[in-house]
């Protein structure tokens, strides 16, 4: 299994070239692009191919995508991106009913339709949000997945949980949705406190034995990209995290 690393987790450590030559170091194989990395698409994927590392994953917001998908596409060819990841929705978008988020669901979609046309990937990348209650006991991801039934999933197993989800039911749910998966973890009771909470992957709370068992057996997912939102050590985390995980 080849392991990814999503490179929003290393942006308060530069340099890039420095991040990617740690990466390539620990055994990762395969890094997810986001904004941050986007500014020279060229001169950063000779950065990634001096160090054999690919991104065939990355994160482009939905703007961009519905409003400059030319934009999207020239970044995805320039850096090797062969799934286009919609990753947030800002707070003040976000719908109210289940009628808004089955409209937004329809907006991914018109975007799916897209990508697949131009010959990419297309998921949507949750946070904790879309799992929390709407007044009618419902939660906006079943109503995004209702109004998008084409879409793929990239999830993020962990936001899941603190939006009050269980994970491995909506594995057995939608499982064949999700191409892809943000493995991290969240701290114990009293660690964390100044890492947002989040944990180096399988130092936490979450039994990441039993969910990538449960992942391999019932998804197609092919990219499973290690994420903590807020380390204070970037090597730590990224060197624990690889060694953890490679045991499972």
């Amino acid at each position: 299994m080849n392991w990814s690393f999503q490179l929003y987790s290393a942006r308060n450590f530069q340099p890039w070239d420095k991040i990617l030559k740690m990466l390539a170091g620990l055994g990762y194989k395969e890094v997810e692009g986001f904004g941050g990395v986007y500014a020279d698409p060229a001169g950063f994927r000779a950065e990634m191919d001096k160090n054999g590392l690919a991104m065939p994953t990355g994160h482009f917001p939905v703007d961009m995508l519905e409003n400059d998908f030319d934009g999207a596409r020239k970044l995805a060819d320039a850096l090797g991106v062969k799934t286009m990841i919609c990753p947030y929705l800002v707070a003040e978008a976000r719908p109210a009913d289940a009628a808004g988020w089955r409209g937004f669901g329809e907006r991914l979609a018109a975007i799916g339709e897209k990508t697949t046309k131009a010959g990419y990937g297309f998921a949507w990348h949750n946070h904790d949000f879309e799992f929390k209650k709407l007044a009618d006991g419902s939660v906006p991801q079943e109503h995004i997945f209702e109004s998008a039934p084409d879409l793929g999933w990239e999830m993020d197993l962990a936001w899941l949980v603190r939006g009050g989800s269980e994970p491995l039911a909506w594995i057995d749910r939608f499982g064949k949705r999700i191409v892809a998966v943000h493995v991290k973890d969240i701290a114990k009771p009293g660690q964390g406190l100044d890492e947002d909470g989040w944990s180096d992957v399988g130092h936490g709370t979450i039994d990441w034995a039993a969910m990538l068992k449960a992942l391999r057996a019932k998804t197609p997912a092919k990219h499973f990209v290690m994420e903590q939102d807020n380390p204070n050590d970037i090597e730590r985390f990224a060197r624990r995290s690889i060694e953890a995980v490679s045991s499972y």
